[in-house]
């Protein structure tokens, strides 16, 4: 399978988005964990499809005029991850649970490790919206982005006169 890529800036850094040619299968930022960017065997190709798409709703999201993103999507990862990936999908804009929270509304309630892990492993960030995933105690934890953008999307998806997330 041909992998596609393209890079599209935004105010947490550059974003390298990927692509089958029909769906989005990653979104990447700088120096991402776990991620190496510009794999040998992608394709530039700014014009596959769903760029175009993806690229207006991420400025979109940025604006603060998109909650919920419609461009369509495609991870490869086991059942366990698919199942956690789209539960993350259910977390709306602007709110965030806890990784207990998470494995309990997969029904695996013992598995908030696994749940955890699979979080990490999320290759659509934004999109598929792991930053909005914390600590039990209210603490922000992890980001495959570095947890300074973790606030910055978390602040982002906060109503203008709510108190505004600190690394401190």
């Amino acid at each position: 399978m041909t992998v596609f890529y393209c890079t599209v800036e935004s105010p947490i850094g550059p974003l390298t988005l990927t692509s089958d040619g029909n769906s989005l299968t990653g979104l990447f930022m700088e120096n991402h964990k776990g991620f190496s960017l510009y794999e040998s065997e992608w394709k530039f190709d700014d014009s596959a499809q769903p760029f175009a798409q993806a690229k207006r709703e991420l400025a979109a999201y940025f604006a603060g005029d998109l909650k919920e993103f419609t461009v369509p999507l495609k991870a490869s990862g086991t059942d366990f991850q698919q199942k956690v990936w789209r539960e993350l999908q259910n977390i709306p804009f602007g709110e965030v649970i806890s990784y207990a929270e998470l494995a309990r509304r997969i029904d695996n309630p013992k598995a908030c490790r696994a749940v955890g892990l699979a979080n990490g492993q999320n290759p659509i960030s934004i999109i598929v919206p792991c930053h909005r995933v914390i600590g039990a105690n209210g603490k922000l934890t992890g980001y495959g982005g570095g947890l300074p953008r973790k606030v910055i999307l978390l602040n982002l998806e906060q109503p203008t006169n709510a108190k505004q997330l600190t690394l401190v």
